[in-house]
């Protein structure tokens, strides 16, 4: 069986409703209901990502390796100069963390920066 429920999956139903949107709602419909429509399939399609992402444990992989639970315990550190010696530390586990949350929200955008143009 797959996911909680077989078949459908949750990621296989969020991207039938993106491509319902993407598709039929789009093309038979103008102005702010279209644009309303391409935002809302960009959401699932953001949704879809995250039920699929099988990355999700690096973010916290590298938040333990500093010793921190979470980004919000991480960034807590940081603005109270905490971590102003471990520059070298903190460097890797941001750009792990902000990776992850490119790969998801706007995936190509975190390659590294090599990559980049």
């Amino acid at each position: 069986m797959t996911g909680l429920n077989g078949r459908p999956t949750a990621a296989e139903l969020v991207a039938a409703v993106a491509e319902f949107l993407e598709g039929d709602v789009r093309s038979n419909t103008t102005g702010s209901v279209n644009f309303h429509a391409l935002v809302a399939a960009n959401v699932l399609r953001t949704v879809e990502r995250e039920l699929l992402d099988q990355t999700s444990a690096e973010p916290q992989t590298a938040l333990a390796a500093l010793g921190y639970a979470d980004e919000d315990a991480l960034a807590a550190a940081i603005r109270t100069g905490a971590l102003d010696d471990r520059g070298s530390d903190v460097l890797p586990c941001l750009r792990t963390v902000v990776r992850h949350r490119l790969s998801i929200a706007h995936p190509g955008y975190d390659q590294p920066e090599a990559a980049l143009p």
